[in-house]
C-alpha cells in the first residue's frame, strides 16, 4: 500500500465552517449532477452543531475549495453502546482528484478522531461504486460485520392493506 504523508502535500485541511455552505452545495452539484440546498444545509447544522464535537472538515488545494467530509459522532446507535463516528458524504471537485484532497481529508479525521478517543469511523457505499469501494479499501476501510437494512415502506404498506 502506497503511503501517503499530508505534510507533504499541497492540501490543506481546516474545520468546515458554515460559511463554507454554498462551496458544499456547488461541488455536490457538480458531481451528482442537481442541487441538493436543504439537504447538505441541515447536514451542515448538524454537523457543526449536534454533538458539540466538530469533526467536518474542508480541504483546499493552493487556496482553492476542494473537497469536503461531513461527519458526526454517535454515542452509541443501533444498540451498539461505543462511541462511533459516522462519515456521511466525503466528496472532491473533479480538477483535484488524484491529488490527496480525500486522503488529507481522512488523515486528519483519522487524527481527530483519535485524539477523542473514538476508535471506529463508519461510513456506507453503493456495492456497485467500485472507484470509491477501491479508495476506502486504499484507506483501510473493511467490511463492517453489521447489515444495513432497507424497508420500502410503500411496498409493506401495499402488503399490509391486502
Amino acid at each position: 500500500m502506497d503511503t501517503f504523508d499530508p505534510l507533504v502535500s499541497n492540501v490543506e485541511v481546516r474545520n468546515l465552517q458554515p460559511s463554507d455552505l454554498e462551496a458544499v452545495i456547488a461541488l455536490d452539484a457538480k458531481n451528482v449532477g442537481r442541487r441538493r440546498d436543504e439537504f447538505f444545509r441541515l447536514k451542515l447544522e448538524q454537523a457543526l452543531s449536534d454533538t458539540g464535537i466538530t469533526v467536518s472538515l474542508a480541504a483546499e488545494f493552493d487556496g482553492l475549495f476542494a473537497g469536503f467530509l461531513l461527519a458526526r459522532v454517535f454515542y452509541g446507535e443501533f444498540g451498539v453502546t461505543e462511541r462511533v463516528a459516522v462519515m456521511d458524504v466525503i466528496d472532491v471537485h473533479p480538477d483535484f482528484r488524484c491529488q490527496h484532497v480525500a486522503s488529507s481529508l481522512l488523515a486528519q479525521l483519522r487524527t481527530n478522531l483519535l485524539g477523542l478517543g473514538i476508535a471506529t469511523l463508519r461510513t456506507e457505499v453503493g456495492w456497485d461504486d467500485q472507484d470509491l469501494l477501491g479508495f476506502f479499501r486504499h484507506e483501510g476501510f473493511v467490511m463492517a460485520q453489521r447489515f444495513c437494512l432497507d424497508l420500502d415502506l410503500q411496498a409493506a404498506r401495499a402488503r399490509a392493506d391486502r
